[in-house]
């Protein structure tokens, strides 16, 4: 819902940091690749509830998939990058919450309520894309996105900060995550009414 506004706010720094990446020789797919390593170094702390810790790493993983990008538009926007970098969000989203149920085993419903929620927002998500590459609809080059991104209640922002929150409170968990669950089926509706247009 916010990423549009957080997107026009931070576009000219970041870019800025991709241009200089670049001339350094840093490539998109090895900042995806770094973002992922935190990622997946974050779900390993949470399994052993070391919160602080894969607090830090979310925001390394956020920080490098806000620069990846920037990087692709300072030299070649690609599909396959494009591909690797929502396949590496989705894992870690969804990574997040379970890593979280492993550490908390009490917390294995909501847990399973939430990564089926982000089944529902990814791939209706993904399916929006596909109608609109068929149909031509695009919204850029604004940001420069290898492929259409469909707006929704909740996108990579407040994904992010519901990670966070889990890691800053994790005795909250269960109630956070049938909150965000809630948010989400909003996504999965609107996307829904979104592709509806084009029956």
């Amino acid at each position: 819902m916010i990423d549009n506004t957080l997107r026009r706010l931070f576009k000219a720094p970041v870019d800025r940091a991709g241009v200089r990446l670049a001339a350094r020789g840093v490539t998109a797919m090895q900042l995806t690749a770094v973002g992922f390593a935190f990622g997946i170094g974050g779900c390993v702390a949470l399994t052993q509830e070391a919160y602080g810790l894969a607090l830090a790493c979310l925001v390394l993983n956020r920080l490098a998939d806000l620069v990846d990008g920037a990087v692709a538009r300072a030299t070649t926007v690609t599909d396959f990058g494009g591909f690797a970098d929502i396949v590496a969000d989705f894992l870690i989203y969804s990574g997040y919450v379970l890593a979280f149920a492993i550490g908390r085993p009490e917390n294995a419903i909501p847990a399973a309520v939430l990564i089926y929620t982000f089944l529902g927002t990814g791939s209706t998500f993904l399916a929006a894309a596909i109608i609109a590459a068929k149909r031509g609809v695009t919204r850029e080059p604004p940001s420069r996105k290898s492929f259409f991104y469909n707006t929704a209640l909740a996108e990579g922002t407040e994904s992010t900060i519901f990670l966070a929150l889990i890691c800053i409170f994790p005795d909250y968990f269960a109630v956070m995550a049938y909150v965000f669950a809630a948010i989400g089926w909003v996504s999965v509706i609107g996307h829904f009414l979104w592709a509806r247009q084009f029956a």
